[in-house]
């Protein structure tokens, strides 16, 4: 049940404990590098001033955009010490790069191997990894941790939909990692082919690299007949194992025993209670080579103090709501793509994708989602589809406050692709 008892099994005291201490170590090590060597000075904080973990709040957040611009101040150790980079690109194409140290590199795929563990992968078990390889985190970071694990394992990368089909019937895989909407696409290939997911042999799906709704969730365990687990991280802390869930699937537990979370009000950066939605805050507690200082997310979610039944007393984080700079605007209304995936998945009758194309009319906001409908319900009559289309428009106006046009449209008629679902196009601009 536990891949590390003595980590995995601490009780909130000591934990705050290990923190601390671990905190002081961080903070004497960033001291080390030019950015932080700075900033410490500037906030007149040293590792010797942290009585508790209050006191860590005296040191100014981190930006991405600082990360960018000063990614290099950051490191801790030279160069030559650093045997791998990530790194992810943003909306300026400038990308953020993170180097890893081997010693940073072997205590996070234990922190993979840890999660896939808690979720229920062994050793026999054959995982194949979906995800993309390379500079983006996920595909390499699971594939560290499930080799770590001991299981057998296939580094099919993403997309070529028929090959993954192929190599599962031929390996037996009975766990994957895969985007969430590229499981529901793969449901098409499977039915090209007259197979049925249910045929194989898969028990496990670790999904990633996009939010998605419970009820998406659950259209993935029924089409492929397995347990499938929500996890969270970043290329900035590392990347995948940051937070996981275990078989209760009630939240995901924060490692915190290697990262330090706060969940601060993204306007006053102040702490919000458990259960408010509040910007996720991180701290590097154990990275050698590049350790990150309250790190600034913008990814939205809250939290949870209560005991999990698997025995794990960690902090639970919920799904990622969205993100604040993922957040539209229509007609003053904020509104995260999120809302509109927990809506449409939660009714029945809706396919695996829809599309949100946001543009101006007279100056006016206008938001049209383009539904797919499932082929036994599209076959119905004209005034069915009104009447779907009209509580589709009324679901959505609920969670909303904004009434949107709806259109439905056949199965497969919308784009598609391999890699993340694009979801909203916003042609205002």
């Amino acid at each position: 049940m536990y891949w590390n008892a003595k980590l995995e099994r601490l009780d909130p005291e000591a934990l705050q404990e290990l923190q601390l201490t671990r905190l002081r170590e961080i903070m004497a090590r960033a001291a080390a590098s030019p950015f932080y060597g700075r900033r410490l000075q500037e906030a007149g904080l040293t590792a010797a001033d942290l009585r508790s973990l209050d006191d860590f709040r005296r040191l100014p957040l981190t930006t991405k955009d600082e990360l960018r611009a000063h990614g290099k101040e950051m490191l801790t150790r030279p160069l030559t010490d650093m045997v791998r980079l990530h790194a992810s690109s943003g909306t300026t194409g400038q990308a953020t790069v993170i180097y890893y140290t081997r010693a940073d590199i072997e205590a996070w795929a234990d922190l993979v191997a840890r999660s896939l563990y808690m979720a229920g992968m062994r050793a026999d078990d054959v995982f194949q990894n979906m995800m993309g390889y390379g500079l983006f985190t996920g595909g390499l970071g699971f594939h560290y941790g499930a080799e770590r694990l001991g299981a057998l394992t296939i580094p099919i990368g993403a997309g070529n939909s028929q090959r993954q089909l192929q190599l599962m019937q031929q390996f037996g895989t009975t766990a994957v990692h895969i985007i969430p909407s590229y499981a529901l696409y793969l449901l098409n290939t499977f039915a090209q082919h007259g197979l049925a997911p249910r045929s194989l042999s898969l028990r496990l799906a670790f999904l990633g690299a996009e939010p998605h709704s419970e009820d998406m969730r659950r259209r993935i365990e029924a089409a492929y007949g397995v347990r499938a687990y929500n996890s969270y991280g970043l290329s900035e802390m590392n990347g995948p194992g940051v937070a996981f869930e275990c078989p209760e699937q009630n939240g995901m537990h924060v490692w915190e025993d290697s990262f330090l979370m706060e969940v601060l009000d993204p306007v006053t950066l102040e702490p919000v209670a458990p259960g408010e939605t509040g910007e996720l805050v991180f701290t590097n507690l154990t990275r050698q080579g590049m350790p990150l200082l309250r790190y600034r997310t913008r990814d939205l979610a809250s939290y949870d103090l209560a005991p999990c039944a698997c025995g794990r007393r960690f902090k639970r984080l919920s799904r990622i709501k969205g993100r604040s700079d993922d957040m539209v605007i229509i007609k003053g209304v904020n509104i995260f793509p999120m809302q509109i995936d927990k809506v449409l998945m939660a009714m029945p009758e809706v396919g695996t994708h829809y599309l949100v194309e946001l543009s101006r009319v007279d100056f006016n906001d206008q938001m049209l989602v383009k539904v797919e409908v499932q082929q036994s319900f599209f076959q119905e009559d004209l005034k069915y589809l009104k009447q779907l289309q009209k509580r589709i428009t009324e679901a959505l106006k609920s969670e909303l406050l904004v009434t949107p046009r709806v259109e439905l449209v056949e199965p497969n008629a919308l784009p598609r692709s391999e890699g993340k679902a694009q979801r909203v196009i916003d042609k205002r601009s």
